[in-house]
């Protein structure tokens, strides 16, 4: 029985709309055991289950539950509540259910490091509540181990996050977050699916907290009803209708209390904009969209940023103060916008403009490489060349102020530098065993660590660059020459704006990270019409490949050293910019560690010669922090979390 219902025809699909439910396209209309539901081990590694040897779970505890499962196999619901220490993500309780919804185990558990915040909104977890617990982790691993039989099947919602927190590993589980299968890799939130599908009201706002135990039973239960109605009962339940609908009729009776607030909105919109003051304003519809998907952003900052009500909102009047509200309410939202900001006084045109350039030099430096010494009468075209030969060339210059002639080479775009500092540098061109290095100076001390996080970017995984190729060589015979590859998804193919020419370099993405090692190995010496090809990992993704090109090609210095060489001659104003960025990074590789692994973050740097920010959308998986930024200084910073 459905705890939602709708008395319009809508919510009720026809038998060809089934079809489309993702629902059916997964598992089919007939029903299956419970052994089809279970996730298969690619299944686990893509959602970040601890898996048997795997380098991220050395110390994790096995089950040791290895019998074979069948489709009478007992069903178990595990559920644990954390909290936040020096460490990361701690159990601070753990509870299991069997088949019949009898609690098994429902117990507090002392975590081992310092507790930075116990999340009492969510956890339901206080410093009372532990302070006499004697239980730690490893008993709760023993009890859990010993309770198990050797064919038990786990069951949870996004148990992946529950077994990461216990450090243990079981091979076979369902994941009800997976298991209601939605599009685009959305997932239903527990309490939806609890009312929706069994009628029932868990977390409840008047409790303290998520009830483990309550939680471990719905999930339980969830599956119970998936394995036995089957995909066609649950996919005619129309679930998405009937989020939509709640949702929907949630954001229309928050407008409509809101509506005298409304009225001073449309009052604000009708005055002439501030233009000397930076604006950042969320549209109506983009949070009803997240009020839709079921997600409430929290917003802070020194602005007002949304007046609508749909948001968790709060005002603070300093960054600092921005800071310390962010580290306690960033880890207990799904989805949070933090806005620092450097004041209005600082979003001048000309400060603008000098932080434009001072990317501008960093990048150019690290697209320019020097090669020499050369013999003073080399051949400057074989030097074209071979060069060429690492991706195209955007300007090349003859250094005669040295005892013995270099040449300066500037490259269109990373990947070509990179691989010309890598696979020139002490070879013989043109007559000469030369040296080839980047321009030194304060902005490329640290270029090899970029380097090194620009190759260990998310957006770059799977992904090579190959250079070399044929001007003659169209895109097609790319596509036959390359289809060999195993697990090719994509070429990407980068042409001149003008001319519609290629650049004589590609980039190829695999649907696997080590057949594109594999592909390297192959392409490095392969000769396709008698051009021999170069490749190596990607550095730059899409996105910022063409912001590249357009920085390369629009007007200003070229020089990549300019601006670190007159740092002296910074006016007040601009000394004490680079302070009030220095401060506000500070703030920034704070926040950033307080975040969870894989946090998808979104930074938002100051727009040039406008009054409202200019989105650079660069997600990315949390790594170690790095002081400096290529694309620095920011002002606001966006972090929506996939927990």
């Amino acid at each position: 029985m459905s705890g939602l219902t709708s008395t319009s025809s809508q919510c009720i699909p026809k038998s060809s709309d089934l079809q489309c439910d993702p629902i059916i396209q997964k598992y089919g209309e007939k029903k299956r055991g419970l052994t089809s539901y279970t996730l298969t081990l690619e299944e686990q590694k893509k959602n970040d289950y601890p898996i048997k040897g795997s380098p991220g779970c050395k110390g994790y505890i096995d089950t040791e539950c290895d019998q074979q499962r069948t489709d009478s196999s007992p069903l178990f619901g595990l559920d644990c509540e954390m909290c936040l220490t020096a460490k990361g993500n701690e159990v601070t309780r753990v509870s299991l259910v069997d088949a019949q919804g009898q609690c098994l185990l429902n117990e507090l558990v002392k975590p081992e490091s310092t507790v930075v915040n116990y999340r009492t909104r969510f956890s339901g977890i206080t410093k009372k509540m532990l302070l006499p617990v004697k239980t730690r982790l490893s008993d709760i691993q023993t009890r859990l181990k010993k309770m198990l039989p050797h064919d038990a099947v786990l069951v949870g919602h996004s148990l992946n996050a529950d077994l990461q927190a216990l450090e243990m590993i079981h091979p076979s589980v369902i994941d009800t977050s997976l298991l209601f299968a939605r599009n685009e890799g959305r997932r239903f939130k527990l309490k939806f699916l609890a009312k929706a599908v069994l009628g029932k009201e868990i977390q409840c706002e008047q409790k303290l907290g998520h009830d483990p135990a309550e939680d471990a039973r719905a999930a339980l239960e969830l599956a119970q009803f998936f394995i036995e109605q089957g995909p066609a009962k649950v996919a005619e339940l129309n679930l998405e209708m009937l989020l939509t609908t709640e949702k929907l009729a949630e954001v229309s009776q928050k407008k409509a209390v809101l509506q005298p607030q409304g009225c001073r909105v449309q009052k604000q919109l009708n005055e002439p904009p501030h233009l000397s003051k930076p604006c950042f304003s969320l549209s109506a519809s983009f949070l009803d969209c997240l009020q839709v998907t079921g997600q409430k952003p929290l917003l802070l900052g020194r602005q007002e940023m949304d007046s609508s009500g749909l948001c968790q909102s709060n005002l603070s009047t300093s960054n600092k103060q921005i800071l310390q509200r962010a580290l306690e309410d960033v880890p207990l939202s799904t989805f949070s916008i933090i806005q620092f900001s450097l004041g209005p006084e600082y979003i001048a045109s000309h400060l603008l403009a000098g932080l434009y350039e001072k990317v501008r030099s960093k990048l150019t430096d690290m697209l320019t490489i020097y090669a020499g010494p050369f013999e003073e009468s080399f051949c400057l075209k074989s030097v074209k060349k071979e060069f060429g030969r690492c991706g195209p060339i955007r300007s090349l210059t003859v250094v005669t102020e040295t005892y013995q002639p270099y040449v300066c080479i500037q490259y269109e775009v990373l990947e070509a530098a990179q691989l010309a500092v890598e696979s020139l540098n002490g070879a013989e061109v043109a007559g000469s065993c030369i040296k080839v290095q980047r321009p030194i100076t304060a902005a490329m001390l640290d270029c090899d660590v970029w380097i090194k996080e620009l190759e260990l970017d998310i957006e770059n995984e799977g992904v090579i660059y190959v250079a070399g190729l044929k001007e003659s060589l169209t895109e097609t015979d790319l596509q036959e020459e390359f289809s060999q590859l195993k697990d090719l998804e994509t070429l990407f193919l980068p042409k001149d704006l003008q001319s519609g020419k290629h650049r004589n370099c590609c980039f190829l993405k695999f649907q696997k990270s080590q057949s594109a090692l594999d592909a390297l190995e192959v392409i490095n010496g392969w000769t396709v019409k008698g051009s021999k090809l170069r490749s190596r990992n990607a550095l730059a993704s899409g996105h910022l490949w063409r912001w590249i090109w357009q920085v390369n090609h629009s007007n200003g210095k070229q020089g990549g050293n300019i601006l670190y060489e007159k740092i002296e001659q910074l006016s007040d104003s601009e000394q004490d910019l680079r302070k009030k960025v220095k401060k506000l990074d500070h703030h920034i590789k704070k926040l950033y560690r307080s975040l969870q692994n894989n946090t998808l973050c979104i930074v938002l740097f100051p727009g040039v010669n406008r009054s409202r920010f200019q989105i650079w959308p660069r997600p990315f998986k949390k790594r170690p922090y790095r002081k400096q930024n290529l694309l620095q200084p920011f002002s606001s910073i966006t972090f929506p979390q996939h927990f």
